[in-house]
């Protein structure tokens, strides 16, 4: 099969051949449709991931047909369109397991880091992280939601926002584009906050309300004149401007942190202790309900497909910001 591979961290992409892999008993085999190329293959391509070992082929939003299935698979047959996201596995045995908080497994896997992913023609994924791609959707559309859908929409359900609040999307690219569409879909006052003005049509395309230009004006002081969010989903990885939203925030509001940044990030104690604000991370939500949601509620990220060897170009479009709005190879 042809793949792209990362040889050692921080090393370029290589197009190579590769043996197709045999699925283990608990495993199926995918022809790959699809793979979305998101911001979390830097882990793969920079070595941020404790453990990695290498060459490792990366790719998490993943889209496929099962070719082949391991003698303990039942659920899943040969033929199905199916998805594998950021979560490869779990134990079953840890006590987040026996919670069934999966996503918490302390022994988790993740695609394209544990084991190889979707940069290639075929890949192998464990049965229990499989989810079945609806008919309705195509493969390359369904690719980003398995990731970037999934964690917006997962972030702003359990937000606890309801609807007729206002929620505040940051950053209208890969995730927020997304993020804008599912809020105003789950019935938020939805604003859409970015640099320049060249975004406004489209955030207003997407459903937003309320754009906020971040570069003729202040983005907490707008909010604040609209009485202050309930909700912040910080789709862009700016560790000051999410810092600098805070403030933005009503009484009793949530900064919800969804972008990977390794800058640290400050925030002054009076604006967590002063009206009882707060802020967090996500990086869970159901892909089953991302599918399920984004069909009935007409949600579509946009993308550019690009051919697998074109891999390296749309890593670095994603990583600069310069693509609209969602890379996703295309096999084939």
């Amino acid at each position: 099969m042809q793949a792209i591979q990362v040889p050692v961290p921080g090393g370029d992409f290589e197009f190579v051949q590769r043996e197709i892999p045999e699925p283990l008993d608990n495993e199926v085999l995918i022809r790959v449709e699809a793979c979305g190329i998101c911001h979390g293959d830097a882990v793969t391509k920079e070595g941020h991931f404790p453990g990695i070992t290498y060459p490792r082929i990366p790719g998490h939003e993943v889209v496929g047909k099962i070719q082949k299935v391991g003698t303990k698979v039942s659920a899943w047959k040969t033929g199905q369109r199916v998805g594998v996201g950021w979560h490869a596995g779990h134990c079953f045995q840890c006590e987040p397991c026996r919670r069934g908080d999966f996503w918490n497994c302390v022994n988790a896997t993740t695609t394209g880091i544990s084991s190889d992913g979707g940069y290639a023609e075929f890949m192998v994924a464990r049965s229990e992280a499989l989810v079945a791609i609806p008919d309705a959707i195509s493969s390359v559309d369904a690719a980003p939601l398995l990731c970037a859908g999934r964690t917006t929409l997962g972030a702003l359900q359990a937000s606890g926002a309801q609807g007729g609040d206002f929620v505040a999307v940051a950053g209208i690219g890969g995730l927020g584009h997304l993020a804008v569409q599912y809020a105003r879909k789950l019935g938020f006052r939805t604003a859409a906050i970015s640099r320049g003005s060249e975004k406004k049509s489209l955030a207003k395309q997407l459903g937003a309300h309320v754009f906020i230009d971040t570069k003729t004006a202040s983005a907490s002081e707008e909010l604040k004149k609209q009485g202050g969010a309930k909700v912040i989903l910080c789709t862009a990885p700016n560790a000051k401007l999410i810092a600098d939203l805070m403030e933005g925030l009503c009484p009793g509001g949530r900064l919800i942190v969804v972008a990977f940044t390794r800058e640290t990030l400050q925030v002054p104690a009076p604006l967590l202790l002063v009206g009882g604000r707060s802020i967090s991370g996500w990086v869970g939500g159901n892909i089953d309900d991302a599918l399920r949601f984004s069909v009935l509620a007409g949600v579509k990220p946009m993308v550019e497909t690009l051919r697998l060897e074109d891999a390296r170009a749309g890593y670095e479009k994603m990583m600069s910001s310069t693509v609209h709005f969602r890379g996703v190879l295309k096999m084939g």
